[in-house]
């Protein structure tokens, strides 16, 4: 593989996360060549999305803290005299504190054992909520293999995997069929008969259930994101994708409503118009008053007036001045502007409402947008551009060292783990590449992040395919709002009949501590207990995953020891909702490479592109193919190049 890598390129890029792959995109689409390489057998790094087996891998590797490098050849022989090499780390260090709770149950009578499973213990069933029983139900050891190669291979649904056989159904059956035998009987008998035994119900109960082993079989239609966030519809990426022209290569879905968590229960927040006027939850007066505010949010900046005085107040402070109810206070602080109750200054609540509300109406009702098949899909988008345009990737490609003049203190090349030396003139480097010795002196933060597979919506309604985001805030001082997630089987991202959730704040402690009181108000773990009652009020957790990751953003280039000024570095996910500092990165660090160059221009007319020697022009031309995922495409999928649709 190194031996056929040319031994000159303009532009090297190390890490296929979001920022390097824009970056990687620009320059190549700007005629420069561009290695892109990542010693991770996967595009986007800590962006990217896996499959549940996929995931399984990705947990293993990070629980055995990934301690085994690979075999590399010697490098010092390729470093002159005049010259001086950074070494570069071989070890991800960017996620933490991983722990796995399996609460679905194992079939004992599937067919189909999968290697690698899980094996569940009762005492992660019983009693979760207490610390004993948390601990025990955390299946994090080595023994219990977490990867799985049978996993990969994806099977038939099984009836007892169809949401469309619901519990209601099969009592009816049930009921009716011993009416059929009971003509003879006494009225008593007759009513007694008519009510399913317990164990009836519990069988039929079992037939609708989700097992892990059906988990398991789906495993392909589980795509699940490291990072959890949002594509704004007026944000910097949706710019992007369109004027790039790359949002050919995605679908999104709208994300289909705002929730709030207020007084112990979920319920809807009405954002636009319409929404507000048809809400059964508000008075009239209330709707009069929140239409009056909003109105004014999205006018703000021309009646300065308004707000003058209380600049420096906070904006829950201010919302206070306008006479709001308590209840609207809630909605616009946590639902709307999605800031916090005290931190957040006036003039930023204003901020973030008015961006809100700009973006509400270009796609859908709501202002967001989210990938199909997840988010890991966007950096790829990018990779394929910079492809097209000529940029060559190796994956599983680590780089041992940059190679650094000691005169001039830039770096002048790259040699990889097979020894090959190959030239360059600008470096671009993933933050969790750098090594210790250069990054002794950053204050990293860190992200508190869970991923919940459950078995219904938080808030359910007529449609079981919603997609819905929810902020619970702080309750604590010195903690943050833990944003929620839920995406529907719509999305590509899970199998039908269950939801994939994910939770993010940022962190003060451990994932799980951080994110598990949250947990507990709005799920309920998955019980064989549960079986013989009725159906409980919240949805159930089938399987859970915490961890920490890494948030290198926003740190300054002065904090690295000893940067040659030719390397540039991207830093990895933040914990914000959009992609917004992602996109300022790559064109801040692409403007200062090329300062003279368009950032991501649209791509030629195929039709008006001439090769060298041909006198008319083909009459058809291939077709670029979409991104990788399931061949089963939503219906209500949207291209952000599409004219604005109508409300969900």
């Amino acid at each position: 593989m190194a031996d056929n890598l040319p031994s000159e390129f303009d532009v090297i890029v190390i890490g296929t996360g979001l920022p390097e792959s824009i970056i990687a995109a620009a320059c190549s689409r700007s005629g420069q060549r561009v290695l892109h390489v990542d010693s991770r057998s996967y595009y986007g790094g800590n962006w990217a999305s896996f499959s549940f087996s996929g995931l399984l891998s990705w947990i293993k590797e990070n629980q055995e803290n990934n301690d085994i490098t690979n075999e590399s050849s010697p490098w010092q022989e390729h470093v002159l005299e005049n010259e001086e090499a950074i070494a570069l780390s071989q070890k991800d260090k960017t996620i933490q504190h991983v722990e796995v709770f399996c609460y679905a149950s194992q079939d004992l009578h599937d067919e189909v054992e999968e290697a690698g499973a899980l094996q569940k213990n009762p005492a992660s069933v019983t009693s979760v909520k207490s610390p004993g029983a948390a601990e025990s139900a955390c299946l994090a050891t080595e023994d219990e293999s977490l990867s799985s190669a049978s996993c990969e291979m994806p099977a038939e649904q099984t009836p007892s995997s169809d949401p469309k056989s619901t519990p209601e159904v099969n009592d009816a059956e049930g009921t009716g069929g011993k009416e059929n035998h009971c003509d003879d009987r006494s009225s008593e008998e007759e009513a007694n008969t008519n009510v399913p035994t317990a164990a009836d119900a519990k069988e039929q109960l079992k037939t609708n259930r989700i097992t892990y082993s059906q988990i398991i079989k789906e495993g392909r239609r589980f795509n699940v994101d490291l990072v959890s966030k949002l594509l704004y519809s007026r944000g910097l990426l949706i710019d992007l994708l369109i004027k790039s022209n790359v949002s050919r290569y995605a679908e999104f879905k709208n994300v289909t409503r705002i929730l709030a968590f207020r007084e112990g229960r979920v319920e809807q927040v009405p954002c636009s118009r319409a929404d507000v006027f048809n809400s059964k939850q508000l008075s009239m007066v209330e709707k009069r008053m929140l239409m009056k505010f909003l109105t004014f949010c999205l006018e703000y900046e021309e009646h300065p007036d308004e707000y003058k005085g209380y600049e420096e107040v906070t904006f829950s402070e201010y919302l206070k001045t306008h006479k709001l109810t308590a209840g609207l206070q809630y909605f616009v602080l946590h639902s709307i502007a999605m800031t916090s109750e005290t931190a957040t200054t006036t003039l930023d609540g204003l901020k973030a409402t008015k961006h809100f509300l700009h973006c509400l109406g270009r796609y859908g009702n709501t202002p967001f947008l989210f990938p199909l098949y997840g988010q890991g899909e966007i950096p790829q988008c990018f990779c394929r551009m910079c492809a097209v345009f000529g940029g060559i990737y190796c994956l599983r490609h680590p780089v041992q060292c940059l190679v650094v003049d000691k005169e001039s203190r830039e770096c002048k090349a790259v040699i990889d783990q097979f020894g090959q030396r190959i030239n360059c003139k600008h470096f671009l480097v993933e933050d969790s590449y750098l090594s210790e010795s250069i990054c002794s002196r950053v204050q990293y933060r860190q992200i508190s992040r869970a991923v919940l597979i459950t078995d219904r919506s938080v808030l359910k309604t007529d449609s079981d395919q919603q997609i819905s985001i929810l902020t619970v805030p702080a309750e604590e001082p010195g903690t943050s709002a833990v944003r929620v997630i839920e995406l529907c089987s719509s999305t590509m991202t899970c199998m039908k009949g269950t939801y994939l959730v994910h939770l993010t704040c940022t962190s003060s402690k451990t994932a799980r501590d951080d994110l598990e009181p949250v947990v507990q108000k709005l799920f309920t773990p998955y019980s064989e207990m549960e079986i013989e009652k009725e159906e409980v009020e919240k949805p159930r957790i089938l399987w859970a995953l915490y961890f920490n990751m890494r948030d290198s953003s926003d740190i300054n280039r002065n904090c690295y020891n000893d940067l040659p000024p030719n390397v540039y570095v991207c830093s990895g996910p933040d914990a914000a909702l959009g992609n917004d500092n992602a996109v300022k990165q790559a064109q801040t660090i692409f403007q200062q490479i090329y300062p003279n160059e368009d950032f991501c221009p649209p791509p030629p007319n195929p039709e008006d592109i001439v090769l060298e020697g041909e006198t008319s022009q083909p009459e058809t031309s291939e077709s670029i193919p979409k991104s990788e995922g399931n061949s089963e495409t939503p219906e209500e999928s949207v291209n952000p190049e599409d004219p604005p649709a109508a409300s969900e």
